[in-house]
Formats: structure tokens, sequence, C-alpha cells
């Protein structure tokens, strides 16, 4: 006759499962290329259209300025005045000497409004200055 003992009884698993690791991994993944193209937009404008398109510059020389219908500026998605906004730049570039200066004009939004940020960033010797657009289809 066999003898049981308790030996047998108390084997531990010495293998982990990792099948729920990698689902965790794999719905993060999923939620974070989602929610990243919508963290990089700032504000909702009807950007002009274009059949050129820009190079990327590097993010750590960028300031985004974006100017919508009603002539507000906003400068990285915070409202700021336009006395605000070129004394923001004047301290900007006197840091960082290649700084690229990307203007987000609305469609809509008065030429002259956008011409001002243009031209205090102008005055300030900025030369990389771009003008974001959307491709036509």
């Amino acid at each position: 006759m066999r003898r049981h003992t308790q030996k047998t009884a108390l084997v531990t698993l010495s293998d982990i499962n990792i099948t729920p690791l990698l689902d965790l991994a794999f719905v993060l993944l999923i939620i974070f290329m989602i929610t990243t193209p919508l963290m990089e937009q700032g504000l909702r404008l009807q950007l002009p259209k274009s059949q050129v398109t820009d190079v990327a510059p590097d993010k750590r020389d960028l300031k985004m300025v974006e100017v919508n219908p009603a002539g507000e500026y906003y400068l990285e998605t915070l409202p700021i005045t336009l006395a605000d906004l070129k004394k923001n730049l004047a301290e900007a570039f006197e840091q960082n000497p290649e700084l690229v200066l990307v203007i987000r004009g609305d469609a809509e939004a008065a030429w002259g409004n956008i011409y001002d940020v243009l031209d205090g960033a102008k005055q300030l010797g900025m030369k990389n200055i771009y003008f974001r657009h959307e491709v036509k289809d």
C-alpha cells in the first residue's frame, strides 16, 4: 500500500503567470496611443490649408503661439496678453538663440493679430518662425 504524505500537498509553484501582466501592458499601450495625439493639440482652430509640409523642429527649442478668431493670444495653450507674450518670447530667445516660434493662427482670425506676433518676434531677431497649417487633400 502506498502511504500519503504531506510533502506532495505542500508543493509550491515556482512559475509566475505573466498573462495578466501582458494584458495590462497592452491595455496601457492602447490608452497611451489614443491619448497622445489629443494632448499635443492645443486650441481647436481652423488652420489655413497649404500643399507644402514643414519639417518638424526639435520640441526643446519650440514655442507655440496660438491666435483664435476673437484675437486672443495663447502661449503654450495658456492665455496671455500681447505685451506679456513679447516679454516671454524675449526671455526665452535670450536663453535659447535657436528658439523656433510656431504660430497657429485660426483661418478666421484677423491678420493684424497674427502679424503683431510675427512683428514682435522679428523685432527680437528671431529667424526660425513658422506658421502652422493643415495640408490640403
